[in-house]
């Protein structure tokens, strides 16, 4: 399969989950990909799994001396890249009133600060005509309890995106993002879970989602890449991959139809 044969690529938190699942299809179809992620068990199982297709590298995505210094990554391997995913992300479940100034301010490096300069570093290395394709989530469309520093961190990226897009316009580049809702990953999106909650999360999802059922990394990791190389009318967007579940949080009179 050599769909995306010659293409260069960069993931952030690409060792799990959705990144994961958006680098084994780029190469298995030809790419060759720069992912990252902060887990070094992780990071030598991906590298393990994708092969000599992908490089590793350990980067923590709220870090601007990592941020850094994988822009300087690469630049020495690629020179330049044909699309970059900007999908690192944390989140913790705690109502309003228990967010500590700890937390708030590691879940906003990581979703909105590191999101925001990633981009800044390595949209230079994005050639012209590339695409850059951010991870939100469903929350930006409604208030979910216990998320709310997630929620404004993921708006914030979303927003970004947008205007993202209009300035990177000059040098055809597109910028969108993929929404995803309740998806089965490892920590169902929750750092650190334990199983117990990844389960119950994962009940809670299925319960809410109106297809029924919670969504699989891979799916997501279709709309990304449809956004990234197909998608070549399309910018300044953000793709609900949700079950229809943000359609109900937007037009709450349509549930259940």
């Amino acid at each position: 399969m050599t769909r995306y044969q010659g293409k260069r690529v960069v993931i952030t938190g690409g060792t799990v989950g959705m990144g994961l699942a958006i680098a084994e299809r780029l190469v298995a179809g030809g790419a060759e990909v720069v992912l990252t992620g902060r887990d070094e068990q992780r990071l030598a199982e991906a590298g393990r799994l994708l092969g000599p297709g992908a490089h590793v590298l350990r980067s923590d995505a709220g870090s601007l001396a990592d941020i850094a210094a994988l822009a300087a990554c690469v630049r020495d391997r690629f020179g330049a890249v044909d699309a970059l995913f900007v999908n690192a992300g944390v989140s913790v479940l705690e109502p309003f009133g228990e967010v500590t100034e700890a937390t708030y301010d590691w879940i906003f490096n990581v979703n909105a600060k590191g999101a925001f300069f990633t981009v800044q570093r390595l949209a230079p290395l994005v050639a012209d005509g590339g695409s850059i394709v951010f991870t939100t989530a469903v929350t930006n469309l409604g208030g979910f309890p216990t998320m709310s520093v997630y929620s404004g961190s993921k708006a914030a990226a979303g927003a970004f995106a947008k205007v993202f897009a209009s300035e990177l316009l000059p040098r055809g580049i597109r910028v969108n993002a993929v929404s995803p809702g309740f998806i089965r990953t490892p920590s169902m999106g929750v750092t650190d879970a334990p199983a117990e909650v990844v389960a119950a999360f994962e009940a809670e999802g299925a319960a809410l989602t109106p297809m029924g059922r919670v969504g699989d990394a891979g799916e997501v990791a279709e709309a990304a890449l449809f956004l990234a190389f197909e998608a070549t009318f399309t910018t300044g967007v953000e793709l609900g991959v949700d079950g229809g579940l943000g359609r109900n949080i937007v037009n709450p009179e349509l549930a259940g139809h």
